[in-house]
This record gives structure tokens, C-alpha cells and sequence, in this order.
């Protein structure tokens, strides 16, 4: 029987916390995917465990209508680096962690070698938070819910500041209209 993220949650809150190991082993690939996009691999590896510690001493506050857990978790992440990189005194990484498309089908629409440095000129004119929401939509693959339960923002903000990110993004990149479109997202 598979249980949602949600009663998952809940059993570890309610008497069962080792259910909450499930939970590690349904969404640690994704998380770990999700920090190595914004940081080095030997990074993820280290903050990958964190982001779960932080996610039990945090299950309190998980909203059981959620059948889905990763944006929480991509929330906790995002946290989770944002404390490292303040702690550490190293400034966020801001292009070149983000150039690294993991999926080849958006390698195969956009040649990223020839095209990297168009990509960086124009990533670099969206601020941190378009930034951060349109990578959540293209790597993530999240809906504008999910995105706001990510980065607790309402879904509105979401939405206006995935409108200025593709705003930029046409503007300053040649790239195909599907990619930037992505119907399935205002579908939320």
C-alpha cells in the first residue's frame, strides 16, 4: 500500500517516527538533484543529510493537504544552502551552478555549449527570486502551488515573477516558445 507524503508525515509525528525514513527514500534523489544544481556535488552530499534533519525537526509545521512533499523539502533545501553560504561567508553562486541542465531533452532543443554564454548574459538580468522560480519550473518541473509552498510566497507572486523571468529570458535568448510556455505550469 502506498501511503501519501502526507500520512507519512503524520506517522512520524504520531508515534512512528522512524516512518519518516520513507520519506528520505522516496525524495532524496530529487533534493540531492536540487542542490546540485546550485552547488557542487561534494556540497549536496554534505547538505543533503541537514535538509532532512531540518524536515523532521520541522514535520510539525508540513501542510497535511499536500500529498507531495517535495517542495516543502525543495523549501528546506533552499533554506539549508542559503545558511551555509551565509555561515560560510561565500557569496551564492549565481550563473554557473544554474547553466547545468540535467535533462538532455532540453539539451537537444537548446544547444547549451554554443548558447552558454547568451544564457548567462540573460540569467543574469533576472534577480535571485525569478531566478530561483524559473529553475524551480524548468528543473524542477513545479506547478505554481508547489513553487509557493516552496518558497512560502502566494502563488500570485509566483506567477508575476515567472511572467517577468520569461520576459527577460525572450528578450535576451532565441529559444523555442514551448520551453518558456509551459502550459502544464499555470495548470496548478
Amino acid at each position: 500500500m502506498d501511503r501519501t507524503d502526507a500520512k507519512i508525515v503524520s506517522s512520524s509525528q504520531i508515534g512512528d517516527p522512524a516512518a519518516f525514513v520513507e520519506l528520505v527514500w522516496r525524495h532524496a534523489s530529487a533534493v540531492h538533484g536540487y542542490l546540485c544544481r546550485r552547488t557542487d556535488r561534494q556540497l549536496a552530499d554534505d547538505l543533503l543529510g541537514e535538509v532532512f534533519v531540518q524536515a523532521f525537526k520541522s514535520r510539525a509545521n508540513y501542510d497535511d493537504r499536500s500529498r507531495d512533499a517535495r517542495p516543502w523539502l525543495y523549501g528546506i533545501a533552499r533554506n539549508v544552502l542559503r545558511a551555509h553560504w551565509r555561515a560560510s561567508a561565500r557569496p551564492q553562486p549565481r550563473i554557473e551552478a544554474a547553466i547545468s541542465d540535467p535533462w538532455s531533452e532540453v539539451d537537444e532543443q537548446l544547444d547549451a555549449q554554443s548558447r552558454r554564454g547568451e544564457l548567462e548574459r540573460a540569467l543574469a538580468q533576472l534577480t535571485d527570486d525569478e531566478r530561483e522560480i524559473l529553475l524551480l519550473v524548468a528543473w524542477e518541473r513545479l506547478s505554481a502551488s508547489e513553487i509557493a509552498t516552496a518558497l512560502a510566497i502566494p502563488q500570485g507572486t509566483v506567477r508575476s515573477r515567472l511572467h517577468r523571468a520569461r520576459a527577460v529570458m525572450r528578450k535576451h535568448v532565441a529559444v523555442p516558445s514551448a520551453i518558456l510556455d509551459n502550459r502544464m505550469f499555470w495548470e496548478s
